[in-house]
């Protein structure tokens, strides 16, 4: 079995994706709410620049964007784009094991039905 090096580069990429939204959300998380007004945004974009987990986020972020770049280099985008959607599904899991969120029913068929269309769509590529 050989394996898609696009496929590959859409896994890292989504990986990447994910990994990098959740520093995020873990660097926002730290920094409370936020209310942007205009004598405060030079602040808070300070706080915001100076996080480290945000900084390092968003490190994560571009480079899973370098795959998914070399991965639409190599496919074409209605073929790569669903793949993107498995961040979801990391993202709800994520959230739930990081972060404590709740995941009702509905999130739960949400993603089956995004692995479902995910899977169609892989198998259209073969």
């Amino acid at each position: 079995m050989v394996l898609d090096l696009a496929i590959v580069y859409i896994l890292v990429a989504v990986v990447g994706s994910a990994a990098g939204q959740l520093l995020l959300k873990k660097g926002m998380s730290t920094m409370g709410p936020l209310t942007i007004t205009a004598d405060q945004i030079l602040g808070i974009l300070w706080r915001i620049a100076t996080n480290p987990y945000v900084v390092i986020g968003l490190f994560i972020y571009v480079c899973g964007t370098v795959f998914w770049l070399a991965a639409l280099s190599r496919k074409d985008l209605s073929f790569a784009y669903p793949f993107a959607s498995l961040s979801y599904i990391v993202m709800i899991i994520g959230g739930w094991q990081l972060f404590g969120e709740r995941i009702d029913i509905w999130r739960i068929v949400g993603s089956l039905a995004i692995m479902t269309g995910v899977i169609l769509i892989a198998q259209s590529g073969k």
